[in-house]
């Protein structure tokens, strides 16, 4: 089963590499952290922001492709943990056809590209679980 998040914070750190994103559970009061790279967390922090750099950036360039080709994306999963590394899954939906396509992805950039329109998050149960527990 897979549970709602929401952004709940995102911390940028100065003086290390490792910045990290918060999910809240929307309907509990679990917190999922996941350490990311100053590149997503930047670019998530920028999006937050609505804020548009002069030209795009990796993020804004494969949301552009994406809606270009008649795509968006209908929902994140957070779907596995292994080795201490997240996995995650982009569900993109067609316009036109209404196809959907899972596409593997990091989380960090999986939620880069989905927090300027408001895309749903949703962790499996059993990683929320583990990294819960963990805590």
């Amino acid at each position: 089963m897979a549970v709602r998040m929401e952004l709940a914070r995102i911390l940028i750190r100065e003086t290390v590499d490792a910045h990290v994103v918060y999910l809240r559970e929307m309907d509990g009061e679990r917190v999922f952290p996941i350490v990311i790279g100053v590149n997503e967390a930047l670019a998530i922090n920028r999006r937050l922001m609505g804020e548009a750099p002069p030209r795009p950036q990796t993020h804004e360039l494969l949301a552009n492709i994406l809606e270009e080709l008649g795509w968006r994306i209908d929902h994140i999963l957070i779907n596995d943990l292994r080795d201490h590394t997240f996995f995650a899954r982009l569900f993109l939906q067609h316009a036109e056809s209404g196809e959907i396509r899972e596409i593997d992805s990091r989380p960090s950039d999986a939620i880069a590209l989905g927090i300027a329109n408001d895309v749903p998050i949703f962790v499996q149960e059993h990683v929320l679980d583990e990294v819960c527990r963990g805590e």
